[in-house]
């Protein structure tokens, strides 16, 4: 189970009441099953249908520091952001997913190479309902296609088990020796990779092991995730809450 989430402001979702940035449960289930009726007319092909209905926005899962030594759960494993443009209100956001600018980024700074990268999603929503988490994706993290120009980027999708509904993707960039591969389902704190210090470059402007860090970004399927802020360089343990997905803020890089 989680555990009890830091103080945070409300959940109710911030602009115009109903206001949402995905399109409309039926208009893109129109649009998919056209799509899929002229695909499956050319090539005996139809492409997997998405959920039927958007996500409540009273059930959310936790994202969690996604460092972890194996030492234990109350260890100090990381440490968060410190400088302009590193923390979620200013960090650059760059990678997408389902078509849009994921939601928020941050860099989690592990200050030493090898250190286990782990699954950042919760196994259970608030309400109880258990999360898979698939990995979708691993390819290079830098655009130059060259791992040693900051190693690999892998992209996690979780699912709520209950419902069948896509709640959100992570992404963390930055981890060498990948652990998983694609398609494959993993459980909370699975080992993905690992922290590693790759050569100086514009993606990974790191000269020395204080600068070990992760890139994290998150990105919900319906509306907004949101992070939640710490004290400067604040340690943070494998049980330290640092966002929350499927939640339905309004606004990109939005607080918790």
């Amino acid at each position: 189970m989680p555990p009890p989430k830091p103080a945070q402001s409300s959940l109710t979702p911030r602009g115009a009441a109903g206001t949402r940035r995905r399109p409309a449960s039926w208009l893109r289930g129109l649009l998919v099953a056209a799509l899929t009726f002229a695909l499956a007319s050319a090539t005996a092909v139809a492409a997997p249908a998405p959920p039927v209905a958007a996500h409540s926005g009273g059930d959310i899962v936790y994202l969690y520091n996604p460092i972890d030594d194996g030492a234990g759960h109350n260890t100090v494993t990381a440490w968060w952001p410190w400088g302009y443009g590193v923390s979620p209100p200013g960090h650059h956001i760059v990678y997408s997913n389902w078509g849009w600018q994921n939601d928020w980024s941050m860099d989690i700074f592990a200050r030493a190479s090898w250190k286990p990268v782990v699954t950042p999603f919760g196994y259970r929503t608030t309400a109880g309902h258990v999360v898979s988490s698939t990995v979708i994706g691993i390819r290079a993290a830098c655009a130059s296609g060259n791992l040693a120009d900051g190693g690999h980027r892998i992209t996690i999708e979780a699912r709520d088990t209950v419902t069948g509904e896509i709640l959100a993707r992570a992404e963390l960039a930055h981890v060498t020796a990948p652990q998983v591969w694609v398609g494959q389902q993993i459980g909370g704190w699975t080992v993905i990779g690992y922290t590693h210090r790759f050569q100086y470059s514009s993606c990974y402007q790191v000269s020395n092991d204080a600068g070990i860090h992760v890139h994290f970004e998150v990105v919900n399927y319906h509306r907004y995730a949101c992070w939640y802020g710490y004290a400067y360089n604040a340690g943070l343990t494998p049980l330290t809450a640092i966002g929350a997905a499927a939640t339905h803020y309004g606004t990109q890089r939005a607080r918790c």
